[in-house]
């Protein structure tokens, strides 16, 4: 009996010990493939790491991170207007060390974690495409890309929340595919397997611009847009809150530190902790890469100021 007892409280504390790890990983100096983080300055993120010195491509687009922050995935590409070389690509932490860039798999792009982690989606690397694209987590490993649903209208980047809503930039039905200026942000919900396209409209999306890149909060608290956007398709991250009446707040710019200049600035993303704002910034491709900057404060900072 004895035995049993001191069998099973070992047990338990081994448990305990294993959950405390996983939730303080976010803490630990290995965390975010171990780099340095930024404070209010954006910096490039593992530059060494998604992208070998002598690789002539680039990492581009949204990031995204397991619930505790022990698998990181991205995408890499060798051009903007090709998805012949377009790769979604991965880190995992093993206990001791990160261990990639694996390739998950190719022509395929955004890849967006279910809010369970169970599952990851990704539309097809033809930004036309009217797929959503999934594979389930099994074990540890992930299945081969299955269709999650068809779509009458494009689908361009998407993101699920807690509720059951997963928001996407599409040309809906009102916009060809061909016409980028068409594409605004919209409302669908999975759950309920209910493929009926709610437009957000205003103040989220401009009639006469691209509407596509955007970041959602897991509980619909806020979003963050890429807006402002010039002819050849520069454009800047603002963040727009939703009130307690469901509509929106105008949106606001995320400051001159991270709209510094004209630049390209797509696939925002926030990290599961909410402390770091990752997104994709370019004048060229030849300076596209992947920044991150610390965004818990600046957050609290312009909520108070626009909630």
């Amino acid at each position: 009996m004895i035995k049993k007892i001191l069998l099973i409280t070992i047990i338990f504390s081994i448990s305990v010990i294993c959950i405390n790890a996983q939730s303080n990983f976010w803490n630990s100096s290995n965390a975010y493939l171990g780099q340095t983080p930024p404070n209010d300055t954006p910096k490039i993120f593992a530059p060494d790491l998604l992208v070998a010195n002598t690789d002539t491509g680039f990492a581009l687009d949204r990031v995204a991170f397991s619930n505790d922050g022990t698998e990181f995935y991205y995408c890499y590409n060798t051009s903007w207007f090709s998805i012949k070389n377009l790769k979604i690509k991965y880190f995992k932490y093993d206990r001791k060390t990160w261990k990639g860039p694996f390739v998950l798999n190719e022509q395929f792009q955004t890849p967006t974690f279910s809010t369970d982690g169970s599952t990851l989606y990704f539309p097809g690397g033809d930004s036309i495409s009217a797929i959503l694209w999934q594979s389930k987590k099994v074990n540890s490993d992930w299945t081969k890309p299955s269709v999650a649903f068809r779509a009458n209208y494009s689908l361009y980047d998407l993101m699920p929340t807690k509720n059951g809503n997963m928001y996407v930039g599409t040309n809906g039905t009102w916009g060809k595919p061909g016409d980028y200026s068409s594409y605004n942000i919209g409302i669908i919900n999975i759950t309920n397997n209910d493929t009926v396209l709610h437009d957000l409209g205003k103040p989220i999306n401009n009639d006469t611009a691209f509407d596509g890149d955007f970041f959602i909060a897991r509980d619909e608290s806020y979003i963050i847009i890429s807006t402002n956007e010039t002819k050849d398709f520069e454009c800047e991250l603002y963040i727009s809150f939703r009130k307690p009446d469901k509509t929106w707040t105008k949106p606001v710019s995320l400051g001159p530190l991270i709209n510094d200049g004209l630049a390209h600035r797509f696939g925002e993303y926030v990290t599961p902790d909410g402390k770091y704002l990752f997104y994709t910034r370019a004048t060229s491709e030849k300076d596209c890469a992947i920044y991150w900057v610390r965004f818990d404060k600046l957050l609290k900072q312009l909520k108070a100021k626009n909630l």
